[in-house]
């Protein structure tokens, strides 16, 4: 164990030790409390699919308010790791690899699906790479970890993300934040909106983003993770009755920049100057000055995505029941291209990947008391066409494969070194997706504050692929049409008891379902399935007159059929079903309002999760086939957590000044079922601070902040390259050292 892990593991321990004997304490202080208390503001959530408070959720469930939403918090997906227990995020290739509890989205494959729902205003967003926008005028993040099979069924085996948009009030309100920073950037969010009737209201929002790359391709001069885009949201709110509001959502997004790159971090196999590249008379970043933010490659990283989606939502409560219906639409187009050549040498490394995805998803749920029981119901449709390609030149791979013992000069040579240069690899095709659901869930109470809940959902999901698969260099050309339909039961059991205190108790048992996956004119058969029966039980309580909570859950999961993707000996992406898996884990949270000027938020988890059976064949050994056995999953830290500190200092009459520092502390991942040091990334700290003014007439404000304050080069996804470029190793990195300044203007 290095120092720095042994650090944040007994601090986090103290501070545990701490509140709870603060908690276990507080019923026996009979002292009147020096100031008056104001205790803490609770969140609602509705990602349960009911609204309730976080407290009297019997659910491992996190959110985050809009306060710590925005410049210097939590300012996109990516950072949700700093905020929500057990949950990592990384990117790859412009596409969100979300991970909770050790479980996520582990296949490079086009077309694959993610383990944990995404969602705005309850409308699911199905393209991995669709969910890293939107990210803008947000009332809440909602996020239940934990399989959420009954209620959300397909895809939600790992859990689920809720970001729940900003509605119209009556009211004109409104507000601007403007940010310069690091990096040349620049950024503007605002909103407006108000009444425009008695029983109509608009309100419109929107967010500019642009800054320089966080490097450099040192070889064409371009940038190297930068930002270009833009984003507009227009809502409508019509109380069409006393019980029923209307909500109207529409979204558009635009980005044009050369962000999400392949970065090289090295060899595996082989060394450096072993690669394809070296065969080419290449060079790599290497050889030009080694900083892996940079990169040295004939090809930029190209973004280009945009997509547009509307919402709406009905919601009809006439006193004695509430039906509610969301309907979507989503259309969404990307196009990246990035060099798995990692070098400036001229041969077969452009990567291109062009997808689209049409979506249109229908969900009633009902929720009434009826025979003493509290009921839920609901229904849903889900419909997708995901048309796209992965295409790679193949530039002068003849002199690869004949070991250089090719023509270049003579073309009637029978193997000139040009002969496949109009050769391609190339997954082309369309997979349409249609997913049905019905659930039902009752809950009782059974005994003195003893709380019974039983539901079921039943599962339908049909794909349909068609397409083909060419790759010239093995001579194969062939069609990819394949189709496959699947049923499913997802039951589950929960058990809440009140304590005379108030404190919540509960015990769950639930199943959750990954649909089966065809892959976008992929050769890989049909993949199976993935299930998990996950037990879970936890313990929430508040105490110091409100002033503190605490919660914990602990967890137990049974998975089998685990999709896991690599890239197999013939150079080509294939997804499989691990046999069996298991994770188990513990979760601690606390916030204390520990003054009226100081307040403390940490979280603590401990995660062990494992392959039981899993047979793979090893890139490092020929492919030759391994046990893998006892080994970790992908982006799995056995512990992780942070640790928050909030200062309030009045300025006389005129207003306060608060400062917040946080550390977000995660142990050593691996990225690949193979938990080889060459696709690691050993545990790190990252630590956070920002100091805010604002008067006391709240109408403005100004924050100074700081992220990474420490300059932490932290690898936020590592990938096996194919073994044509010698299993190098490519991936992403978490953003640098960036600070700025940011000005909120409020209506």
């Amino acid at each position: 164990m290095n120092f720095a892990s042994a650090r944040h593991r007994c601090g986090a321990i103290a501070t545990f030790t701490l509140i709870g004997s603060l908690g276990a304490g507080s019923q026996a202080i009979g002292a009147e409390p020096a100031q008056p208390s104001t205790g803490l503001e609770e969140i609602v959530v509705t990602a349960t699919k009911q609204a309730s408070k976080i407290s009297d959720t019997a659910a491992a469930i996190s959110a985050i308010s809009s306060d710590a939403l925005g410049a210097g918090g939590i300012q996109n997906i990516l950072d949700l790791s700093a905020a929500v227990p057990n949950l990592s995020v990384g990117d790859q290739f412009g596409v969100n690899r979300t991970f909770i509890r050790g479980v996520g989205l582990t296949s490079i494959d086009l077309g694959a699906d993610g383990a944990v729902a995404f969602l705005q205003n309850e409308a699911v967003i199905a393209r991995p790479a669709e969910q890293l926008t939107g990210f803008y005028d947000l009332e809440r993040v909602e996020v239940l970890r934990g399989p959420q099979g009954t209620t959300y069924g397909r895809g939600a085996t790992a859990g689920v993300v809720n970001l729940v948009t900003r509605k119209p009030t009556d009211q004109l309100d409104g507000y601007a934040n403007l940010t310069i920073g690091s990096y040349s950037a620049k950024t503007f969010e605002g909103a407006i909106g108000g009444g425009l009737s008695e029983r109509i209201s608009a309100r419109i929002a929107g967010k500019y983003e642009k800054r320089d790359g966080y490097g450099d391709n040192l070889f064409t001069g371009n940038a190297v993770d930068d930002r270009d885009a833009y984003a507009i949201r227009a809502s409508l709110r019509v109380k069409a009755s006393d019980s029923v509001v209307v909500d109207l959502v529409g979204d558009y997004f635009h980005e044009d920049d050369y962000n999400y790159a392949f970065h090289y971090f090295g060899p595996t196999v082989t060394t450096d100057q072993g690669i394809p590249a070296r065969f080419y008379g290449g060079t790599t970043i290497f050889d030009h000055g080694g900083d892996i933010r940079n990169i040295w490659s004939r090809e930029d990283a190209i973004n280009q995505r945009h997509g547009s989606s509307a919402t709406a939502i009905v919601d009809w409560k006439p006193g004695n029941f509430e039906l509610k219906s969301v309907t979507s639409w989503r259309d969404f187009t990307r196009f990246n291209r990035d060099d798995l050549g990692v070098s400036d040498a001229y041969f077969f490394g452009q990567n291109n990947y062009n997808e689209k995805s049409t979506s249109i998803s229908q969900e009633f749920t009902l929720s009434a008391n009826a025979g003493g029981i509290d009921w839920l119901a609901g229904a849903n449709y889900f419909h997708e066409k995901n048309p796209g390609s992965v295409i790679v030149p193949l530039y002068n791979i003849i002199r690869l494969l004949t070991g250089g013992n090719c023509s270049p000069d003579v073309p009637a040579a029978p193997t000139p070194c040009n002969a496949l240069d109009n050769g391609l690899y190339n997954q082309t095709g369309e997979v349409k997706t249609d997913a049905y659901g019905i659930y039902l869930q009752g809950t009782k109470e059974i005994a003195s504050r003893l709380k019974l809940t039983l539901g079921a959902r039943f599962n339908k999901e049909k794909r349909q692929g068609t397409g083909f698969f060419q790759f010239d260099a093995l001579g194969v050309l062939v069609p990819t049409d394949k189709e496959k339909s699947w049923n499913a039961v997802t039951p589950r059991l929960l058990l809440e008891y009140r304590t005379d205190g108030g404190s919540l108790v509960y015990g769950s048992v639930t199943r959750g379902f990954k649909s089966g996956v065809i892959n976008i004119g992929s050769l890989n058969d049909v993949i199976n399935p993935e299930y998990v029966t996950a037990f879970e039980t936890g313990y929430k309580t508040k105490f110091l007159d409100n002033r503190a909570t605490f919660s914990a859950a602990a967890f137990y999961y049974d998975y089998k059929d685990l999709q896991v993707g690599f890239v197999n000996a013939s150079s080509v992406v294939q997804t499989v079903n691990a046999a069996k898996a298991r994770n188990f884990g513990l979760e601690l949270e606390s916030e204390a309002k520990l003054t009226d000027q100081l307040n403390l938020d940490v979280a603590a988890t401990y995660l062990n999760a494992k392959y039981k059976e899993f047979l793979q064949g090893d890139y490092r050994n020929n492919f030759a086939t391994v046990d893998l056995s006892g080994n970790d999953l992908q982006n799995a830290p056995r512990y992780s957590g942070h640790l928050g500190l909030t200062y309030g200092i009045p300025v006389g009459g005129a207003g306060k000044i608060s400062l917040r520092g946080e550390t977000v502390f995660s142990d050593k991942v691996y990225f690949t079922e193979f938990n080889n040091a060459d696709a690691e990334q050993g545990a790190y700290a990252l630590l956070n601070f920002n100091a805010r003014y604002e008067p006391i007439d709240g109408h403005w404000s100004v924050t100074a902040w700081v992220r990474n304050a420490g300059d932490k080069l932290v690898q936020a996804n590592n990938i096996i390259t194919a073994p044509l470029y010698a299993s190098v190793r490519v991936g992403t990195l978490m953003p640098p050292r960036t600070y700025g300044l940011t000005v909120n203007f409020k209506l």
